[in-house]
């Protein structure tokens, strides 16, 4: 199965995500972003849109990555991961779907202040003028499809210990069709 965590960039989906995989038995993360990374290096010249996710290989490869994985290994991959377009969202659930992969979908989600606050205050990546500028289409995703999508955890007032422990008694007590 898979344990997908969107949400706005700097919510807290990486340091929920590791603390997520301590807390189910056979989990590991599986970074999307990397598959993104990983075009970007190959595929020098594509058009460059400020979001690997708009390049049509990047939705079909983290299908048949996420699907190779969890043939080798098993067990449930957690995936941290911001997608915002609902298109991309319904071709990468829906080709998780058609592989027989049970997904849970979870959207951190934390106040506009909170979220700006937390990216200011980031020790690990520092400044990031990218995290800012994704803040207004993340509120504009959640208003129109995201939220209804998924399972919202408020962050807001909650540590990311705390957050990965109410996601892992949710999926703890899920069982897939």
């Amino acid at each position: 199965m898979i344990v997908w965590l969107n949400g706005a960039h700097g919510v807290g989906k990486t340091t929920t995500g590791a603390l997520l995989q301590e807390l189910l038995a056979n989990a590991r993360v599986l970074d999307a972003e990397k598959v993104g990374e990983t075009l970007m290096d190959i595929t020098p010249g594509l058009p460059w849109t400020g979001n690997f996710q708009d390049w049509p290989p990047w939705r079909p490869l983290v299908v048949e990555t996420a699907r190779h994985v969890l043939d080798h290994t098993g067990g449930a991959l957690v995936m941290p991961m911001t997608v915002l377009v609902e298109e991309y969202w319904r071709e990468v659930s829906s080709g998780l779907a058609h592989h027989g992969i049970p997904v849970r979908h979870f959207v951190l989600h934390a106040d506009l202040d909170t979220l700006r606050g937390r990216i200011e205050g980031d020790t690990a990546l520092g400044p990031s003028s990218f995290r800012p500028r994704h803040l207004e289409p993340y509120a504009d995703a959640a208003r129109a499809w995201l939220h209804r999508e998924a399972e919202v955890v408020d962050t807001t007032l909650l540590t990311p210990a705390e957050v990965a422990a109410r996601i892992a008694e949710v999926v703890r007590c899920w069982e897939p069709l």
